[in-house]
C-alpha cells in the first residue's frame, strides 16, 4: 500500500484526514489484492465476479484485444487488460502482474469509468 498508493504524496495536514485516506486506500488495496489472487487461482472465472458492467464496457472500448484472443473472455483476459493500463507489457515470459501494476491500472480504469458515467444523460 505504501508504494502503490503514494499516501505520502497526498500531503494532508491533519492526522484525522490521513486516517480517513488510509481507510479508503485499505479498502481499495484489498479489492485489488483480491482481484489479483482470484486471477491467479481461478483465471477462467466469469469477469462479472470481480468487475462491474461499466468497468467491462470501458475496458473493451479502451484496451485493444490481441489477435489471438479466444472468443470467450475470462477474468484473466480482463485483468490482463487492467494490468496493461498500469504499464504491464504482457510479454510471453513475463511473470503475472503484481499488485503495484494492478493498482496503477485500476486507478486509470476508475478515472475512465467516472468519465464514462459523467457522459451518460441523466435527465428524464
Amino acid at each position: 500500500m505504501k508504494s502503490g498508493c503514494r499516501v505520502e504524496a497526498a500531503r494532508l495536514r491533519t492526522a484525522e484526514r490521513l486516517a480517513k485516506l488510509v481507510a479508503v486506500f485499505c479498502i481499495l488495496g484489498w479489492r485489488i489484492f483480491w482481484a489479483t489472487m482470484i486471477n491467479r487461482t481461478a483465471p477462467d472465472a466469469p469477469p462479472r465476479s470481480v468487475l462491474t458492467e461499466a468497468e467491462i464496457i470501458v475496458i473493451d472500448r479502451v484496451v485493444r484485444d490481441r489477435p489471438t484472443i479466444p472468443t470467450e473472455k475470462t477474468l484473466a483476459h480482463y485483468l490482463m487488460k487492467v494490468a496493461c493500463l498500469g504499464g504491464y507489457l504482457a510479454r510471453a515470459r513475463d511473470p503475472p502482474p503484481g499488485n503495484v501494476v494492478m493498482w496503477r491500472g485500476w486507478s486509470r480504469l476508475m478515472d475512465m469509468v467516472l468519465g464514462a458515467n459523467l457522459m451518460q444523460p441523466n435527465c428524464g
